[in-house]
């Protein structure tokens, strides 16, 4: 029997003209040994009730002024370490909006001191953390974007297939730092609505989870018992702690744009309609594709977002931040995110999709979309134009572009390798998407061929490139891979010798395949899982990425950072049907090569390519990497091999 208490609650009066949005802070829920305070940001009008355990504390108004809504707070004497609350406003329950720890599937607050689920060591995990990110520039990032279940889920041995806790499995660090990443980018993970985590060992279920519920609560299916709070949290830092000490940094994919569904959102019971837009008549806008978009510009919305990104960094030591449809967000909103981050920490990475997924109930040229990235620096977007360029437009899987010997996306891949920042040499009305530079600084280009959300590379070639598909169902492709895999690592080189900042998909390096699915966000492990037995099958695979991500960390002539050094010391010797190829000149970022050449060639046939007059030794050449040298060239001239990249230096 729940019991309706009055007690123990307090008004805060503050005068109307010295509070501001700003310095209102969404911690719902504060707990001490000796009270809990709990508050609510809601409307005016509302009836606000806190349910602890079973018991139903009315809460009160403030007086505290905020944009269209009140702040409500109750305070509970004694210790309620452990306890369940929901807030229940108008006869809408939830754990509220900024949750920081709940109940299995996420559908209650849970009251716990933090500090009792930090692992042993957190607190020496600001140093490691600190060894991570000093002294590295944007520039210098590797990023490695994986999902827990494909990742682990399917490893041979694996202790903890599938949970944050195989990210601390000494296999795991092993494979990362062999491979040479220096950070790793995991879809989302805070608490999402559509895994069943009261099923997850009996019923295995997967989803990428791009549905959010709890934004700042981990995901209860990837700990080892959501039925126990705190121990999604422990693991989770646990995973984050093993990764720092191998030198890797953490960067959370978040999903603020919008919610699971509207009508059982946390947003939606707390504050109907306030964090939501809406279009002109008056219906809910859909720029996510996903049936809401959030309304970042709304004073309130804008405040939990920069709490939230802050809290993923003070508590779970969080590096970086990737935005799911970031050109939802408005610009201001994208720019006070960074400004606080900077307060922190200045090398947390930040970079989103620049785009939306529709049409938004805001004016494009007011949006975070890649068009407008010159006016949000310190923020990075993914590059389509590369993408596309290489492997052919998202819109169809079975179209090829410059990997497919079809000529015309050159100049777009010129654009990319640049790093999308303008460049005399790089004609921008021919470029695929952005008629202009995106980016004021390479920095702000992520460069990239395949990520989750699409084909991975080996599909994409086999579906877009006739002689590599499978002649019958289950059959291998008919040139026993060796096409297939030459046209994998040619990708990559362009990807990892751009000055933009490179990023791959896991398992990419396992010549990884997804039998063909473009969008596999809720597809079974059978289609998703990386297959380790391909680490051994194809170990050549392995070892010139691993090899590559080396030439580019060893040399700091790939990752110049900066606009003017690229104009300076990039210069394109070739432009001709499916080739590419350029000059990293004059001992560019200090390199102690004083030229590096790459050639990019795509064409079916050898091409000859004239080069400035020298001696040279070559780095990369058909499908081999080895920075001690594979051989000497002399003259002004040189071959590269069909469907493959040529390195060399002076």
């Amino acid at each position: 029997m729940k019991r309706l208490l009055i007690i123990g609650m307090t008004t805060i009066m503050m005068a109307c003209e010295s509070q501001k949005v700003e310095d209102f802070h969404f911690d719902e829920m504060t707990y001490s040994t000796s009270e809990t305070v709990f508050k609510l940001f809601a409307p005016s009008e509302a009836r606000c009730i806190v349910v602890v355990g079973e018991d139903s504390v009315i809460m009160e108004k403030t007086d505290i002024p905020v944009e269209e809504g009140a702040i409500w707070t109750a305070t509970v004497k004694g210790d309620l370490q452990g306890s369940t609350y929901q807030f229940v406003v108008d006869g809408q329950a939830s754990p509220g909006v900024f949750a920081k720890a709940v109940t299995v599937n996420g559908q209650k607050g849970v009251i716990l001191d933090l500090r009792n689920t930090d692992p042993e060591g957190w607190a020496d995990d600001a140093a490691f953390r600190k060894s991570v990110l000093e002294g590295r520039n944007y520039q210098d990032w590797i990023v490695y974007e994986m999902h827990h279940r494909d990742f682990s889920v399917a490893k041979p041995g694996a202790e903890y297939p599938g949970k944050f806790l195989a990210l601390t499995e000494p296999w795991a660090i092993d494979h990362l730092t062999e491979l040479g990443i220096n950070a790793v980018h995991i879809l989302p993970s805070y608490d999402y609505g559509s895994v069943d985590e009261t099923r997850i060992d009996s019923c295995p279920q997967y989803n990428w989870g791009y549905d959010p519920v709890n934004y700042n609560v981990p995901e209860g299916s990837y700990s080892t018992d959501p039925f126990t709070p705190e121990l999604r949290i422990r693991e989770f830092k646990q995973m984050v702690q093993a990764l720092h000490k191998a030198g890797i940094a953490v960067v959370l994919d978040v999903v603020y744009n919008h919610t699971y569904d509207i009508d059982h959102s946390n947003f939606q019971r707390t504050f109907p309609d306030y964090y939501y837009r809406k279009t002109a008549d008056g219906q809910y806008s859909n720029g996510s594709g996903c049936g809401n978009e959030t309304a970042s510009e709304k004073p309130m919305m804008r405040q939990f977002m920069i709490e939230s990104v802050k809290y993923w960094i003070n508590e779970y030591h969080i590096d970086g931040f990737r935005f799911d449809l970031m050109g939802i967000h408005d610009i201001e909103t994208m720019k006070a995110i960074r400004a606080a981050v900077n307060d922190i920490d200045p090398s947390i990475f930040i970079y989103g999709e620049g785009w939306s997924a529709g049409s938004c109930a805001v004016p494009a040229e007011q949006l975070a979309m890649k068009a407008n990235m010159r006016q949000m620096m310190g923020i990075a977007a993914f590059c389509d134009d590369m993408r596309d360029a290489l492997r052919g437009p998202f819109s169809d899987d079975t179209k090829g572009a410059f990997l497919a010997g079809i000529p015309g996306m050159e100049e777009s891949l010129k654009a990319g390798i640049a790093g999308m920042v303008e460049h005399p040499q790089v004609d921008y009305a021919q470029v695929n998407y952005s008629q202009e530079p995106y980016a004021k600084e390479p920095t702000q280009m992520i460069a990239y061929v395949s990520c989750h959300d699409d084909m991975c590379l080996t599909d994409r070639l086999k579906c877009s490139i006739p002689a590599l598909a499978p002649k019958t169902e289950n059959a291998q492709p008919s040139t026993s891979y060796s096409q297939l895999i030459k046209l994998d690592l040619l990708a990559q080189t362009a990807v990892f010798t751009s000055q933009g900042v490179p990023f791959m998909l896991c398992g990419e390096e396992l010549l990884r395949t997804k039998q063909g699915v473009h969008n596999s966000f809720e597809s079974p492990d059978s289609i998703n899982q990386i297959d380790w037995g391909n680490k051994e099958h194809f170990p050549q695979v392995f070892d010139y990425y691993k090899r590559l991500i080396a030439l580019r960390r060893h040399h700091p002539a790939f990752r110049l950072g900066k606009a003017d050094l690229v104009r300076q010391h990039l210069e394109f010797l070739s432009g001709e049907d499916c080739l590419v190829a350029f000059r990293l000149k004059d001992n560019a970022g200090g390199d102690e090569w004083k030229n590096i050449i790459v050639i990019l060639n795509a064409n079916s046939t050898p091409r000859k390519v004239s080069i400035p007059e020298g001696e040279y030794t070559i780095v990369c050449a058909n499908g081999r990497i080895d920075e001690q040298g594979l051989g000497q060239v002399k003259g002004n001239s040189v071959t590269a091999e069909q469907q493959s990249a040529l390195i060399l230096h002076d």
